[in-house]
């Protein structure tokens, strides 16, 4: 396919600095996919929130994403937007709020994001009624599963379809959970659905291990890695944290902690963070100091787009799908 109006923009007029190396990173990305590598595609921050899924949705669509490691929050998030969207409030002045302001948006149960408040009563509670259910089931049945999978069970279930308020296109789980893409998310505890779940284990309502772990999630991983890593694996990131740190971790614990010699480094590797390099940061590393961890080789095409994630993966995503 010959590239739209979005693509053609960007080749002719992002010529220098983080635009180039957008560019860059966008064609580095695509030149992975043709020659037959797999993607993983990490979501730090409150992606989901910023409703990335009106453009991930399709690239999970259409095969450009083989597996996501997100947080807690963006996997829970983007159901939220699903369910909620008409009672999200925006505040666009929120640099001005004073204390006094931010206390009253907890008073009317508005979780702020920056300029976006979450609305609690339509948002959380909405999904944890259903959610809870399944967990419940799970557990009665002597069931197991990771956080994603009660996620997707929640939506291919069917049980808020009434709730939708947005076209279900533009949620990047449901396009994730009708292709069953394998999701990792580390640190799923910390997040609102953890949280959840962690009270229901206090008032002794749940087992703990009906949930399964991190530990878990990192065994799959390997698994996947190495039965998928064959022609080779790329990495892009955006953000920082938990998100990005675990995934990658994952090659140096199958070359160093397992042995396996013959794992092959990721084969791509591009970050969008407007974290700057400074005391110990993950997030601000430079991509080499990932070498040095025995995370990427040498020879590792390797971008850092040092902007804002919420303009800079849309118009990545944009150039990948042609548009």
């Amino acid at each position: 396919m010959s590239k739209g109006q979005i693509s053609q923009f960007i080749e002719k007029y992002y010529l220098h600095f983080n635009a180039a190396a957008l560019v860059d990173a966008a064609k580095g990305y695509e030149a992975q996919l043709e020659a037959g590598n797999k993607m993983l595609v990490s979501l730090a921050g409150a992606m989901s929130t910023a409703e990335l899924g009106k453009i991930f949705a399709e690239m999970i669509r259409q095969d450009k994403v083989q597996i996501v490691s997100c947080t807690g929050a963006n996997l829970e998030e983007d159901i939220m937007n699903l369910v909620a969207h008409s009672h999200y409030k925006r505040v666009p002045n929120y640099r001005d709020l004073t204390p006094k302001d931010e206390w009253d948006l907890l008073e009317k149960g508005l979780n702020r994001v920056t300029d976006t408040c979450i609305p609690e009563e339509e948002a959380f509670r909405r999904i944890q009624e259903h959610i809870v259910k399944i967990w419940k089931d799970a557990e009665a049945k002597g069931e197991r599963y990771l956080p994603h999978e009660y996620m997707y069970k929640l939506l291919l279930s069917g049980v808020l379809e009434e709730h939708y308020e947005i076209d279900i296109k533009d949620s990047w789980m449901y396009a994730a959970a009708e292709k069953n893409l394998p999701i990792v998310c580390p640190g799923w505890e910390d997040s609102t659905m953890g949280n959840i779940f962690a009270s229901y284990v206090l008032k002794g309502e749940l087992k703990a291990s009906t949930m399964k772990s991190g530990i878990e999630y990192m065994t799959f991983l390997a698994d996947w890695y190495t039965d998928n890593s064959e022609k080779g694996i790329g990495f892009f990131q955006i953000g920082g944290g938990i998100a990005g740190d675990f995934p990658i971790c994952v090659v140096p614990m199958l070359y160093q902690d397992m042995e396996r010699t013959d794992t092959p480094f990721w084969s791509y590797f591009c970050q969008i963070s407007d974290s700057t390099t400074s005391y110990g940061s993950y997030s601000g590393a430079v991509p080499n100091e990932k070498i040095t961890w025995g995370k990427l080789d040498i020879d590792t095409p390797k971008f850092i787009i040092e902007s804002d994630a919420t303009i800079v993966a849309p118009l990545i995503f944009a150039y990948l799908l042609d548009m």
